[in-house]
């Protein structure tokens, strides 16, 4: 069974960091690309940042230079650190294993950013 759950979110000022993670499970994590969405209030879902099996990354626009998506196949789980953060930033940011994403979503994490 396909479970990913998400954790690091919160709230932060303009300017800060966060790093969130996504542990996996019940897939071959390894051999599989990882995406970070993310949902704003109002907003379609969107793609943030991709990794695949062997480490290749990619950014949305609106992320470059600031957030860094990275893997640990050990510990089955992707990270985003995330830097320089706007309030634009501010949404539910979920992981997926597929893009377009399937139906195998976690709870996400709420990142807020406000002075």
């Amino acid at each position: 069974q396909v479970q990913l759950v998400e954790s690091g979110g919160g709230l932060v000022q303009p300017g800060g960091s966060l790093r969130l993670s996504c542990a996996a499970s019940g897939f071959f994590f390894s051999l599989n690309s990882m995406y970070w969405y993310r949902q704003a209030p109002g907003k379609q879902r969107e793609l943030v940042a991709t990794i695949s099996s062997l480490g290749t990354t990619n950014y949305a626009d609106f992320v470059k230079r600031r957030f860094t998506i990275s893997r640990d196949n050990g510990k089955k789980t992707v990270y985003l650190e995330m830097s320089s953060l706007k309030p634009e930033d501010t949404a539910v940011y979920y992981c997926n294993r597929a893009n377009p994403p399937d139906n195998y979503w976690g709870q996400g994490t709420q990142v807020t950013v406000s002075s």
